[in-house]
Formats: structure tokens, C-alpha cells, sequence
């Protein structure tokens, strides 16, 4: 009764937006010049920003954007909301056959949209959820917290028996873009595209048959007591009153601090993985767990492909990059899988997953149709 019961992912999905969507550099910036709100030395700061940022041409922003001049109302995030959480979903139940009344918990996390009702209550009221479900919706927890999300649908697995939970793991741009010429507050605009994931867990044994991966390990870490790192990635206003999450310079070195607090908890080291699904916040990010961990450009392959292909997705992020690797056809039965996230508050994150079969890429992959082009030559 008190050991502790398995953890199965089954399944799960990744939202690819329409073509109509996509924002080449060309158009990011045409748009950024007719809102009217930056003036040159923004625009100049932004341009730079995206050559360096790791980001292809093919990431997408949300609809209200792409209208001149931007429409970010709250309609506009909810529709965001919807067409991203929905999308992941669809996909998610076509692809295990799961019937959404099967669903005993549901986790959605967020960071800078919270409506009344909740993302979770709009989830429940789409698919006609059941009653007596477990939903929480996490809200503010920075890009970290999918692998947060999964901790809190663990634990509830541990306690409700014979039953699926739902992770879903997103960010929403519609309202959180920034219209204003504070340097550190414009860095989020070039870097953070349209993305969300759905992820399918049980704790049935029947499950670990046809399930992808097994839990091994979550380890969490928070720097939120040191005011440095409380600060690091803080929303706020400018001194125009205009909104928006400003990034400090100390944010590598706090990142590493967090990153180094982590693998000693965890007790493992590199050799003790067989892939890695870094967050793809930004190239820096990448950059500096290739060195603090003296991993191999193979290591990093699917965050820096991940980042060019979608940019940084929030929390769903290393759901992209797990199946960059699994539509390469990398992951063999045994294969240990860590994911780590970083995000506001401060925190660094890690979830250990270990394949249960030489794992295929689902249909619908966020990947299916572009997986030959990848690798791409970065310019670095």
C-alpha cells in the first residue's frame, strides 16, 4: 500500500499552428515599425536581438499580432487559449483513443494569462469533463513549470487510484506582447512564439504495455529566497506605464547557480542520460548548459532545433524537443530521458523519464513534416 505506484505517459502532443501564422524576420519587424509604438533604437535593439536569438523564419506568432495595428484583446487570448490547449488535445485523444470521461485529474499551467474561468474550466467545459474531476490550474511559475505540473499530477496519482491524468502545458502572447522601448523588457517579444503541449499519464499497470516512458525522477529547485533571483525575470511597467516581463543580466549566471543545486539533488551526472531536452528559452540558455555540463553539440541538437523551428514555446518547450528526438528515431527501450526547465520566481526544474519500448513518433507529430530538414546550420 505505501510503496509507490508507477507513473506511465502514455502519450502525448504538441500544437503546430497554420502556415497563416508563421512570422519571418521581415514581417516581425514591418509589423514591430507600424504599431507606431517603438522608436528607432528599439527597433534596431529588436532586429539585432532576432539575428542572434537562435529563431528561424518559420516560429509563429499569435492572430492579434499579426494585425496592423495589433488587436491584443482578452477575446484574442482566449482564442489563443483555446485554438493552442484544443489543438494539443484533439490530437492527444485521437492519437491513445482515451475518452475524455476517463480523465480523472487535469493540470493545465500558464504563466501569464490567467481568466476567469480558469484554462482548466475552459478545458472541462470543451470536452464535457465529469464532475468529480481533480483540476488545478498553476498560474505566474515561469517557463519551468510543465515539469512542475507533472510533479502535482504524480503526486495526485499517487493518492486517486486506477485513473489517467491530464498535463497541459502552455504560454499565451496575446496580451503579454510589449509596446514599449525598455531594452530588457523587449528581449520576450523576439523570443517567445505560439506553442502548447498535452501529455497523457496513468497509474494503471495494464498501462505500461502500450506506454511510451516511466517516471524515474522530479527535482525541483528554487532560488525564490534570494532577491537576486527572485527578481531575475520579473513583470512589471515601464516608466510609460506600458507592461511587460523584464529579463535581468544576471540571468545566466542565476540559471547556472539553479542548474547546479539541481543535478547535485538529483545525484546523477551526463552519463546517467541518454538525451537531453533543455529548455529553449533563448540561445544563450542552450549555450550555457552546453558548457556548464560539457555536453555534446548531439546533446543539444533538439533544443537548438526546437528553438529555430518553434522559439521559445514556455513550458511546453521540452515536449517539442522530446519529439524532435523520437521523430529522429533516436530513443531505444531503456533509454533515460531528462528534461529541464528554467523559469521565473527563480527556479530550475527536472523530470528523469525511461523508455518502456524503442519509442516511433506519434501521428501528428509537431515535427511531421519537416523532421528532413533538421539539423540546420545555425549561424552562431
Amino acid at each position: 500500500m505505501t510503496r509507490p505506484r508507477p507513473v506511465y505517459l502514455i502519450d502525448y502532443s504538441c500544437y503546430r499552428a497554420p502556415d497563416k501564422l508563421k512570422a519571418p524576420f521581415k514581417r516581425f519587424m514591418e509589423h514591430s515599425r507600424l504599431t507606431g509604438d517603438f522608436d528607432e533604437s528599439s527597433l534596431e535593439f529588436q532586429r539585432k536581438i532576432l539575428e542572434r536569438s537562435g529563431l528561424g523564419e518559420e516560429t509563429y506568432a499569435p492572430e492579434a499580432m499579426h494585425s496592423v495595428p495589433p488587436q491584443p484583446s482578452m477575446a484574442a487570448a482566449r482564442d489563443e487559449a483555446e485554438q493552442v490547449m484544443f489543438g494539443a488535445l484533439d490530437n492527444l485523444f485521437a492519437n491513445t483513443e482515451i475518452k475524455p470521461k476517463k480523465i480523472g485529474i487535469l493540470v493545465v499551467n500558464c504563466s501569464l494569462f490567467n481568466p476567469t474561468p480558469s484554462l482548466s474550466a475552459m478545458i472541462v467545459n470543451k470536452y464535457k469533463l465529469r464532475g468529480n474531476i481533480r483540476s488545478f490550474n498553476l498560474g505566474g511559475m515561469g517557463c519551468s513549470a510543465g515539469v512542475i505540473a507533472v510533479d502535482l499530477a504524480k503526486d495526485l496519482l499517487q493518492v486517486h487510484r486506477n485513473t489517467y491524468a491530464v498535463v497541459v502545458s502552455t504560454e499565451n502572447i496575446t496580451q503579454n506582447w510589449y509596446f514599449g522601448n525598455k531594452k530588457a523588457m523587449l528581449i520576450p517579444n523576439c523570443l517567445f512564439r505560439v506553442g502548447g503541449s498535452a501529455v497523457l499519464l496513468s497509474n494503471k499497470s495494464g498501462d505500461r504495455r502500450r506506454a511510451k516512458y516511466k517516471l524515474v525522477h522530479v527535482v525541483r529547485t528554487h532560488k525564490g529566497a534570494d532577491e537576486k533571483a527572485f527578481r531575475c525575470v520579473y513583470q512589471e511597467q515601464d516608466d510609460a506605464g506600458k507592461t511587460g516581463v523584464s529579463l535581468s543580466k544576471d540571468l545566466m549566471a542565476i540559471a547556472g547557480g539553479a542548474l547546479k543545486t539541481n543535478i547535485t539533488t538529483l545525484g546523477h551526472f551526463k552519463l546517467a542520460f541518454d538525451h537531453f531536452c533543455i529548455h529553449a528559452g533563448g540561445r544563450a540558455v542552450i549555450d550555457e548548459l552546453e558548457k556548464n555540463l560539457q555536453l555534446l553539440p548531439t546533446h543539444v541538437e533538439a533544443s537548438r532545433m526546437t528553438l529555430h523551428r518553434f522559439g521559445n514555446t514556455s513550458s511546453s518547450s521540452i515536449w517539442y524537443e522530446l519529439a524532435y528526438i523520437e521523430a529522429k528515431g533516436r530513443i531505444r527501450k531503456g533509454h533515460r530521458v531528462w528534461q529541464i526547465a528554467f523559469g521565473s520566481g527563480f527556479k530550475c526544474n527536472s523530470a528523469v523519464w525511461q523508455a518502456l519500448q524503442n519509442v516511433k513518433p506519434s501521428h501528428n507529430s509537431p515535427w511531421e513534416e519537416c523532421i528532413d530538414k533538421y539539423p540546420v546550420k545555425l549561424v552562431l
